[in-house]
């Protein structure tokens, strides 16, 4: 799996190219900061805007926590209001097994969080937090419903109205969704008995809300509405009374998720009568005073919950802090592999909410988690926003095409071969077909290839920086190679025009070893290459949480075996990721590294790509080959740089249409 160039017995590092022996030239980081050719100052503009605020609101959320050690209980903590504590905890949660007590609550980790979940469409992805975009990014929908605010103004959609909402908080929020706006929909509450019971005004009148599907996400929704930022203390079901009964006709069901501003946003069922059975939706909006002594979980916005209620699925602290770090799920909640706990009634739905997609997996082995009986197909909708959402996303996510090869081409053998067979196993893998790994590219200087990269699309190619210098003269990228000296009919060699080495590189310890080349463009035209079917690119994750140690990827290249022999001949491998590799290479361990071994396997090439493939079936480039110690021997993990830990690199490179595929 280690480069080539790379010492086969115990060094760390890779043998220096002839320029890095003698080198002396700095970085022109000058150069670099150049305008991108495909980005218009307005976007670069914008998106710097966008960080900016992002950066201000990480600032102020670390400003915001305590500095002193957690002790674990809600009596010792002094806390102010509004400042922002990792959850705390007590000792039984760690015998409780679901709630993961080590480094994740640490994180602060909420729905804003993009490295856990996905941001809704008028939010995009920056810096790991979802920030509010600008109104004129939510696209025009190909069937689009006219939205409806409170105050009666009528926009093109619901994305536009939380965009607005999102950056200035006194903006209206979503009312409904119609042609004409003269009909409000906006929720109420009646005190009957000394029970608060919660209502909402429809188009047909004023409708209680109905007990069924009634919890602790909807009642947050409602609270909030009222400006109590922690949500709810209480969500239960009263019985009618004669005199409710009187009053109220009929109900509806409301099924929220917690992050509405307002319970029009939640999915509004059909109203139906109110009968002797007929359970009442019932709230008592929070109050830190009205807390309990059994209310020991400290949610990141300062509201005190249950431990039981922790990775139930439902947003029982107001900004979902008590699903983000769950090691299993209670009851029928559904467990992402990034830990957090989604409700059953999201679980194919139509909208991705695990980051690998497989929430919204139909054809699996895995079995079904899906309580069929959740959902039931009779029940109707007053009105449902959860179309648009699932349209918007669809929209976005289609936009850029990664991550999925060409199948006509992936087991195609190439006429022009003299190959005359395929040495099945190699040193740790076998020989890839001609046309198999198709974002594979090899980078060429002077004339040798010493390194290979991986294809992100447009004019774009990612490898690690010890591969070059800042003489993007000396480099071609050549494309479906399949022997390292020899063409086949699909190759394309394509000079390189620019080279971004990461300025916090560092050629000695190789920290940020990553650099990404923009390609020269072909004459009279704005592509790189003509359409080449043996050339697919490849995703770039966003997240450091997308892949989990333990999951398998390939890596591929051609580089040497474990004598130092060079390999002529494309080879790939199965490799897993690891956990803790601090243990293996101590304090040459840093941040934005990345393990994975267990096969004798010498094949890969440095800035080689590591990919890994989630539940949707989408490839990602998870790491680029950088170093490692005793080629092939065991106990001796390859060391990748950790794509996702650069990603706000990338995409300031890049711009953001080129490599964000979700979480716009």
């Amino acid at each position: 799996m280690f480069p080539v160039g790379f010492w086969q017995g115990s060094s760390r590092h890779p043998v220096r190219h002839k320029w890095e022996q003698s080198r002396s030239d700095p970085v022109d980081l000058e150069n670099l900061r150049e305008p991108i050719t495909g980005i218009t100052e307005t976007n670069k503009q914008t998106e710097e805007a966008e960080e900016s605020s992002a950066d201000a609101s990480s600032q102020t959320t670390n400003h915001n926590t305590e500095k002193t050690a957690r002790t674990g209980t809600r009596t010792q903590q002094k806390t102010e209001p509004g400042n922002k504590t990792p959850p705390a905890r007590d000792d039984s949660l760690e015998e409780d097994g679901f709630w993961d007590v080590v480094g994740c609550p640490e994180q602060n980790f909420t729905r804003d969080s993009c490295s856990k979940v996905f941001c809704p469409p008028w939010k995009r992805c920056i810096k790991g937090v979802c920030a509010c975009k600008m109104p004129y990014m939510c696209e025009k929908l190909k069937e689009q419903k006219p939205a409806c605010a409170l105050d009666g103004t009528q926009f093109i959609s619901m994305c536009l109205i939380n965009a607005n909402k999102c950056r200035d908080k006194s903006k209206p929020t979503f009312s409904h969704y119609n042609s004409t706006c003269s009909d409000i929909v906006e929720a109420f509450n009646v005190t009957v008995e000394e029970k608060t019971v919660v209502g909402i005004n429809i188009a047909s009148g004023k409708k209680l809300i109905c007990g069924d599907k009634w919890n602790m996400a909807a009642a947050n929704v409602f609270c909030k509405s009222r400006d109590i930022t922690e949500g709810a203390t209480i969500a239960n079901k009263v019985d009618a009374t004669d005199q409710l009964a009187e009053e109220f006709s009929e109900c509806v069901k409301v099924r929220c998720t917690g992050a509405e501003h307002s319970l029009a946003e939640c999915r509004i069922y059909k109203p139906e009568k109110i009968n002797n059975h007929t359970k009442i939706a019932a709230i008592k909006c929070y109050n830190k005073k009205d807390t309990t002594q059994s209310n020991t979980f400290r949610c990141v916005n300062g509201k005190y919950v249950k431990p039981v209620r922790l990775c139930d699925g439902v947003d029982d602290c107001g900004d979902n802090s008590d699903e983000m770090c769950c090691k299993k799920c209670r009851r029928s909640a559904f467990h992402c592999p990034s830990g957090v706990c989604i409700p059953q009634h999201a679980v194919r739905d139509g909208v991705r909410d695990c980051l690998g997609g497989i929430d919204e997996d139909i054809i699996t082995d895995k079995p079904s988690q899906t309580n069929d009986t959740e959902e039931s197909e009779t029940e109707a909708f007053y009105t449902d926003p959860l179309f648009e959402i699932r349209a918007m996303r669809s929209q976005y996510e289609s936009k850029l095409q990664c991550g999925i090869p060409n199948m006509d081409y992936t087991y195609k053998a190439d006429d022009s071969s003299t190959s005359s067979h395929r040495q099945k196993r190699l040193v740790g893998g076998e020989e890839a077909l001609p046309t198999q790994i198709q974002w594979q590219v090899a980078i060429q200087e002077d004339g040798s290839i010493h390194c290979g990269g991986v294809y992100l699309g447009g004019c774009w190619v990612l490898t690690a920086a010890h591969c070059v210098r800042s003489n993007p003269k000396s480099f071609r990228v050549k494309f479906s190679l399949w022997e390292k000296h020899r063409q086949q009919s699909t190759t394309d060699s394509i000079p390189v025009k620019r080279i971004s080495i990461h300025p916090q590189y560092n050629s000695q310890t190789y920290a940020n070893d990553i650099a990404v080349l923009l390609l020269e463009e072909l004459k009279l035209k704005k592509t790189c290459m003509l359409e080449n079917p043996a050339v697919r690119s490849v995703c770039v994750p966003w997240s450091t949480l997308q892949f989990p140690p333990d999951h398998t990827c390939t890596i591929s290249g051609w580089g040497r075996d474990r004598e130092g022999k060079s390999a002529s001949i494309l080879k790939w491998a199965n490799v897993t990721l690891i956990k803790d590799c601090q243990n293996y290479y101590k304090d040459r361990f840093l941040p934005g590294m990345e393990c994975a071994g267990n096969v004798d396997s010498c094949q890969g090439d440095s800035g080689g790509p590591l990919v890994c493939k989630d539940d949707s079936g989408l490839s990602y480039v998870w790491g680029l080959v950088s170093w490692g110690d005793k080629c092939g021997e065991p106990g001796y993990p390859g060391v990748y740089t950790k794509v996702a830990h650069y990603f706000d690199w990338i995409r300031s490179i890049t711009g953001t249409p080129a490599v964000a595929k979700f979480n716009q």
